[in-house]
């Protein structure tokens, strides 16, 4: 094959990934050029997300690319992947996830038990609203747009006491030592695909399905397609405070866990989990809608 031109978004972050991708495929030996780009979701900084087109706002131009022919394959964050791609693309190969947890940074306090009385939080995921105010209902938690380095940059200026970040992100750019406490899913649960790597082709380049096979973790592809499951049954849009994780356990089943909340605070978090064997990925798709249901069936959405 000739050079995999991979296009990619330009924050440090996404470059990151994007050169990690490059350099795996450079060790099964092929050329690889990276195509930087700026999408609509970089450019868009004073609107939460849920309020100008959710996360899909991050893989458009990036689309275009692969449609137009400008590049081979986009390397996306799996939590920013809508959860029904556009007709002629496909998501090629999950790769093996880092860490999927949130990760409390703070330059001043060890853990979120340890914020003060009416902190101030920073975050615009309405699944970490939820669910930190399930954990600290005193906390006023205020919008942060950015990506990650912006973030830090504001946490750093006193803007706020402490702000809520994605541990894989931090491990990847080697911030690892930011984080002041990681939450276990129990306390915390992740998005959807959270610590997730997913490549995305159009959908006639099955040309590239051999390129990129070394690269892909079945577990976690099984896994993120289960969390990826409860989205779509739940609607599919960063707009929800919906979380979803999904681990294999030892007698090799695999159990997601979901959580819904009101981010307006008038209903209590809903959670639940199913178990279940997941042998391919219509039966972990099957998995996450049963989870849905649950949700559903204990109020949430209502």
């Amino acid at each position: 094959m000739s050079t995999i031109v991979i296009a990619t978004r330009e924050s440090r972050l996404a470059l990151w990934q994007a050169e990690h991708v490059s350099a795996l495929l450079q060790e099964q030996g092929h050329q690889v050029r990276l195509l930087g780009m700026t999408t609509r979701g970089d450019q868009i900084l004073d609107r939460s997300l849920s309020k100008v087109g959710g996360k899909g706002l991050f893989v458009k131009e990036l689309e275009l690319a692969l449609e137009e022919g400008h590049a081979d394959i986009a390397v996306h964050s799996l939590k920013d992947v809508p959860m029904d791609l556009p007709d002629g693309f496909r998501l090629a190969c999950v790769l093996e996830r880092e860490d999927p947890r949130d990760a409390l940074v703070s330059p001043r306090f060890d853990s979120l038990a340890a914020l003060p009385q009416a902190a101030v939080v920073g975050t615009s995921s309405l699944r970490r609203v939820v669910l930190l105010r399930a954990l600290r209902p005193d906390l006023r938690i205020f919008p942060l747009r950015g990506n990650l380095d912006t973030r830090l940059r504001k946490l750093d200026e006193g803007q706020y006491d402490a702000i809520v970040l994605a541990a894989a992100g931090l491990k990847r750019l080697g911030l690892q030592e930011r984080i002041r406490e990681a939450f276990e899913p129990e306390a915390m649960l992740p998005a959807a695909g959270q610590g997730a790597l997913g490549i995305e082709i159009r959908s006639d380049r099955e040309d590239l399905l051999a390129a990129l096979a070394p690269l892909a973790s079945r577990p976690d592809r099984l896994a993120t397609a289960a969390e990826r499951a409860v989205s779509r049954a739940m609607g599919g849009s960063c707009s929800m405070p919906l979380a979803a994780h999904a681990r294999w356990q030892p007698d090799g089943s695999l159990r997601i866990d979901a959580a819904w909340g009101d981010p307006e605070g008038g209903a209590a978090l809903v959670r639940v989990h199913q178990c279940a064997p997941a042998a391919d990925e219509a039966q972990a798709a099957a998995l996450g809608a049963e989870a849905a249901a649950s949700l559903r069936s204990a109020g949430a959405g209502a």
